[in-house]
C-alpha cells in the first residue's frame, strides 16, 4: 500500500513544495523596498546614537565655552598648516575677533597649536539613561582643546551634544505618544465596534467633538494649562499625554470599522459561544487579524507626534529649558538674523526632516510588505 505521508526534507520545504510563514513572506517583500530598508537602518542608527547620547557626545549639554560663542562648526585635520601629515586626527582652537563695522564675532583657526583627537577616552561625567555614572566618550580632544562639530549656540553650548540629547527626548516622545494613542484608539474603537449600541454612539460623539476642534489651538490650550511649577519630567509626560489625547480618534475609527466587519465571523462567534470574555475576544482573536495594518499605521503616526512636540516647543508652550529637544533647539533660531549670521542653529531642523522622511518611507515599505496580494 503506498505511503501518502509527506516528509519534511528541510526547514524551508515540505516534500517538493516550499513554504514560508507570514512573517517570512512579509520580510521578503519588505527587503525588496530598498528605500524602506535604508530608512529602517537609518532610524535604528539614530535611535542607538541618541539612546547613548552621553557616550557619543563630546561635551555636557549645558556646559558653556565662553571662547566659542555662536561659533561655526569645526573641522578635523590630518595635515597641519606647514603641510605635515599626522596619523592621529587633530583640531585647532578658534581665534575670535570682533568686526568693528558689524560688531559680529568672526572666527578663524588658530594654527599655533594642535590638539589631538582621542577615541574611547575619558571626558565629562554623565549618567547613562539617568542610572549609571560613566566618563567614557567616543571622541575627546586633548586637554586645552575643544571640538564643536556642529558649532555652538549663543551661550557657547555645543550644538552636536544638544542635538543628540534633544533627539533622545523627541524620538522617545514619538514612541511613547504613539503607544498611548494606539492603546486608547484600539481599546475605545474595539469597544465601539464590538459592543455597539449606546456605547458606540457615545464614543463616536466624543470622536466627532475632538476631531471638530483645530489641532494647533487645542494643543496650545492644553499645553498652556500645564502648571509652570511642574518639573521637567512632569512636563515631558504632560506633553506626551496631550499629543496622545488628540491623536487616538483616527485609529479608533479604523478599529471600529474592522470590528464591525469581524464580529460576525465564525471564529469570533465560536469564541463567544464557548464563554470567552470580551477582552479576550478583542485582543486574542480579532486584533491579530489586522495587526499588520496597526503596525504600519503606528509607523506613519510617529512623525506626527514628533512634529507636534516640535511645533509646541518652537512656539514656547511645549517643553522648556532645561529640557533639550529638537523643538526647544529650533526655538532658539526664530530670529531672522540666524539665517545670515548663525545658520548652523537650524541643523536640528535637518534631523527632524530626516527622521520624518525615514518614518514615512518605512511606513510605505511596511504597508506594501503587509499586503497579502503583493508579489514576492
Amino acid at each position: 500500500m503506498p505511503d501518502h505521508t509527506t516528509t519534511k526534507k528541510s526547514s524551508g520545504t515540505r516534500g517538493s513544495i516550499a513554504y514560508a510563514s507570514q512573517g517570512a513572506l512579509t520580510w521578503m517583500r519588505f527587503k525588496k523596498h530598498r528605500l524602506a530598508l535604508i530608512s529602517l537602518i537609518a532610524l535604528i542608527g539614530l535611535y542607538f546614537i541618541c539612546g547613548f547620547c552621553g557616550f557619543f557626545s563630546t561635551h555636557d549639554p549645558n556646559s558653556r565655552n565662553t571662547k566659542a560663542i555662536n561659533a561655526p562648526p569645526q573641522s578635523i585635520h590630518f595635515i597641519d598648516a606647514d603641510g605635515g601629515f599626522h596619523l592621529r586626527p587633530f583640531v585647532y582652537n578658534y581665534s575670535m575677533t570682533i568686526n568693528i563695522e558689524t560688531w559680529a564675532r568672526e572666527y578663524s583657526s588658530d594654527t599655533s597649536k594642535i590638539y589631538p583627537v582621542h577615541f574611547f577616552a575619558d571626558g565629562p561625567e554623565y549618567r547613562l539613561w539617568g542610572l549609571f555614572k560613566a566618563k567614557k566618550h567616543f571622541l575627546q580632544v586633548a586637554e586645552g582643546g575643544y571640538y564643536h562639530i556642529l558649532g555652538t549656540d549663543r551661550l557657547g553650548r555645543d550644538l552636536f551634544t544638544r542635538v543628540l540629547y534633544g533627539g533622545r527626548i523627541s524620538l522617545s516622545i514619538g514612541l511613547l505618544g504613539v503607544a498611548l494613542t494606539f492603546f486608547l484608539g484600539i481599546l475605545l474603537g474595539g469597544l465601539a465596534g464590538y459592543i455597539g449600541g449606546w456605547t458606540d454612539n457615545v464614543i463616536q460623539r466624543i470622536i466627532e467633538i475632538i476631531q471638530s476642534i483645530p489641532k494647533l489651538p487645542l494643543w496650545m490650550a492644553l499645553s498652556a494649562a500645564l502648571p509652570p511649577s511642574w518639573s521637567s519630567l512632569k512636563i515631558y509626560f504632560g506633553i506626551t499625554v496631550i499629543l496622545s489625547f488628540i491623536g487616538w480618534t483616527g485609529m479608533a475609527r479604523v478599529v471600529r470599522g474592522k470590528f464591525l466587519a469581524l464580529r460576525t465571523e465564525e471564529y469570533v462567534v465560536a469564541a463567544r459561544l464557548i464563554g470567552a470574555s470580551r477582552v479576550r475576544i478583542i485582543f486574542k482573536h480579532m486584533l491579530p487579524s489586522f495587526m499588520s495594518h496597526i503596525i504600519t499605521s503606528a509607523t506613519l503616526a510617529i512623525p506626527g507626534m514628533i512634529l507636534g512636540e516640535t511645533a509646541l516647543s518652537f512656539l514656547g508652550i511645549g517643553l522648556r529649558s532645561p529640557i533639550v529637544s529638537w523643538g526647544v533647539l529650533l526655538s532658539e533660531a526664530q530670529n531672522y538674523l540666524v539665517l545670515s549670521l548663525t545658520p548652523w542653529l537650524l541643523i536640528p531642523g535637518i534631523f527632524i526632516i530626516i527622521t520624518v522622511i525615514a518614518f514615512n518611507l518605512l511606513g510605505d515599505g511596511l504597508r506594501d510588505a503587509a499586503d497579502p496580494y503583493a508579489s514576492i
